[in-house]
């Protein structure tokens, strides 16, 4: 969806406790394509069209030589093969360490990237909002794998299952579209959920569309923003330190690897994102993966996967909280 970038197991105290975490817990994370990166709220700003309804976009930037996966071989989870995706989080979520409720009284808003509704709604999702230093369409249609699996299923999928996860550690989890919208919400208003909830913390969760040889997730942090009315000056310590939460813990949850097409070691900064730039609380971007990717793309369709990469971005914003 976007294009920015491109991350510690627990100890109880008794071996009792240890094995039960083992076993149930997963650790707490050429030109066509560069056209429709351009239209994406992650793409490159000055994009000045979306794609008509049933085209494919793609969110990254130009695609460099694909690097080895570093040390660690293949994904866990990486299925053997691709599956019917299912739409419904599945398991048991996992409880907070020892059991507490270590994140009550916490506010966490997840947004799900894109909408399965906007390839019908091109007149409404083409309508340019302002974001501070620029001027972009609403919202995007997202990319999808080769074989129809949409970005918007994707993130709706992975928000509701660490909305599963953060719940049982005690935080009220905001969803800023849970598939109850015709289309959008636009990107101003995205950025803008963070304050309406009163939130701590906010994530938006994406897969890239970027060129097929390219595989690998990045992590989209805010550049200092003071332009128009936006005003991010506030949000970027704070989010930059959450972005390396969450490139440690989606990499130590999933195994996949940093991006070896775009953005540096997994990590990105971009001040061309309405989501970033209007943001009031602390917020990053996650893109998963390359959905263009076959590689990428049996992982991002395979339920256990998106089970844990859900993982990864729950324990991410639970250290992200719960530590200075």
């Amino acid at each position: 969806m976007t294009g920015s970038t491109s991350r510690p197991p627990r100890r109880r105290s008794a071996l009792l406790r240890a094995t039960t975490v083992v076993a149930a817990v997963v650790p707490l994370c050429t030109a066509g394509w560069l056209g429709w990166r351009a239209l994406d709220d992650s793409g490159p700003a000055g994009a000045t069209a979306a794609p008509p309804p049933g085209a494919v976009q793609s969110t990254t930037q130009a695609p460099a030589t694909p690097e080895a996966p570093p040390a660690g071989g293949t994904p866990t989870g990486t299925p053997a093969a691709t599956g019917t995706p299912s739409e419904t989080p599945t398991g048991t979520p996992t409880a907070a360490p020892g059991g507490t409720a270590d994140l009550a009284g916490r506010t966490i808003v997840l947004d799900p990237g894109h909408n399965p509704g906007n390839f019908a709604h091109p007149t409404e999702i083409n309508r340019q909002v302002d974001i501070g230093n620029s001027r972009k369409e609403c919202d995007t249609t997202g990319t999808e794998t080769d074989s129809g699996y949409t970005e918007a299923d994707y993130t709706l999928d992975v928000s509701r299952r660490a909305r599963a996860l953060l719940t049982a550690r005690g935080a009220k989890v905001v969803l800023v579209q849970d598939g109850d919208r015709a289309w959008g919400p636009c990107i101003d208003e995205r950025a803008k959920a963070g304050a309406d909830a009163h939130a701590d913390v906010a994530v938006s969760v994406h897969g890239d569309g970027g060129p097929a040889s390219g595989s690998g997730f990045h992590v989209i942090m805010p550049a200092k923003v003071v332009a128009g009315k936006a005003d991010n000056s506030a949000i970027v310590e704070p989010s930059h330190r959450l972005g390396l939460l969450l490139r440690q813990h989606f990499h130590d949850a999933t195994g996949e690897p940093y991006a070896d097409y775009i953005a540096d070691e997994g990590l990105d900064t971009r001040s061309d994102l309405g989501g970033l730039n209007l943001s009031t609380v602390p917020k990053v971007f996650i893109e998963c993966g390359n959905m263009r990717n076959s590689v990428d793309a049996r992982r991002m369709t395979d339920p256990q996967w998106r089970q844990q990469a859900a993982q990864g971005i729950a324990d991410a914003l639970a250290a992200f909280l719960t530590t200075h």
